[in-house]
């Protein structure tokens, strides 16, 4: 009995320790986020123009309906759910390019805490930085990477950032540069959890390396897969500061991603609620896609 009680109080302390390390992060996520969230919701519903505005009136759906039919919202929402689309479906991609190469390389030649340290050093780097490199690499005139491809002869003519070609696909590379030891990080976690008899097997069976890595890699680091999917997906929508340094503000309509119509929205064009009514029309379908890749991630644990 002494050693169920000692064990019990053990039990008890391990978990008001766990709860203390937790509930700043709790706090946080609880009053930033899911807080002001129920708060604004029946904001969704009225007519507000922003924070200070006393005179709100009760319009039921019509926010919801400018989504459609105001062609002052459309002009401006929908093209800018088409670029952040592209966007999130070549970044996927830099994940991959990056950080499944990236973790792939390292389980085959061994942990080495100086190389993660390196490549996990890009990540510290903030997002309005790293627009603002983008901006300096292909600057017209002075960008290193424009003069140095100029150089080689691989481009006639200096490469853009701020066309539409820049924001679709340089951009997503430099994110992708810039996040690759976190995504390496959950694909090294995915492949160390492979049992290394499996993978003895496959090679005493006379496997080669891509027979191995595509029927017994892959299959069993499926999980690692939907979680880096989640992470991508709500990353690509949540881009902001390095659209900002492109000018995603002002005169750069190729970095007019949602984000920046949200902002814009809600806080320089007095349109709050409606501002608020589009990001949860966008929120939703990411949510409901978030949670049912969760379910099945949860699901093949088990299996």
């Amino acid at each position: 009995m002494s050693k169920r009680q000692r064990f019990s109080r053990r039990e008890k302390t391990r978990i008001l320790w766990d709860c203390a390390f937790i509930a700043p992060q709790l706090v946080l996520y609880l009053g930033l986020t899911i807080v002001p969230f129920f708060v604004a919701l029946p904001l969704l519903f009225t007519d507000k123009i922003n924070f200070s505005d006393i005179h709100v009136n009760y319009i039921g759906l019509e926010n919801f309906v400018r989504v459609f039919v105001d062609p002052f919202v459309t002009k401006d929402y929908w093209p800018a759910v088409g670029r952040t689309a592209r966007f999130a479906l070549v970044n996927y991609l830099m994940v991959y390019v990056f950080g499944l190469s990236l973790a792939l390389l390292m389980y085959e030649i061994g942990f080495k805490g100086g190389f993660f340290t390196v490549i996990y050093l890009p990540y510290m780097i903030s997002g309005l930085a790293l627009g603002f490199i983008a901006a300096m690499l292909f600057s017209q005139s002075t960008g290193t990477l424009n003069l140095l491809l100029l150089e080689l002869g691989l481009i006639k003519t200096p490469i853009d950032i701020k066309l539409p070609m820049g924001t679709t696909i340089i951009l997503p590379i430099l994110v992708g540069w810039r996040t690759a030891g976190f995504y390496m990080a959950v694909f090294l976690a995915g492949l160390l959890s492979i049992p290394s008899e499996t993978i003895e097997a496959a090679i005493v069976d006379g496997a080669s390396y891509w027979q191995r890595l595509f029927r017994v890699y892959f299959p069993q680091m499926i999980p690692s897969f939907i979680i880096v999917t989640i992470f991508a997906m709500f990353r690509s929508f949540n881009l902001f500061d390095e659209l900002v340094a492109l000018g995603g503000l002002y005169q750069n309509k190729a970095a007019e991603f949602l984000s920046i119509i949200f902002f814009r929205y809600g806080f320089r064009a007095d349109r709050l609620a409606l501002g608020m009514t589009l990001a949860v029309m966008s929120f939703v379908p990411l949510f409901a896609v978030g949670l049912g890749l969760q379910r099945l991630q949860r699901r093949l644990q088990h299996y």
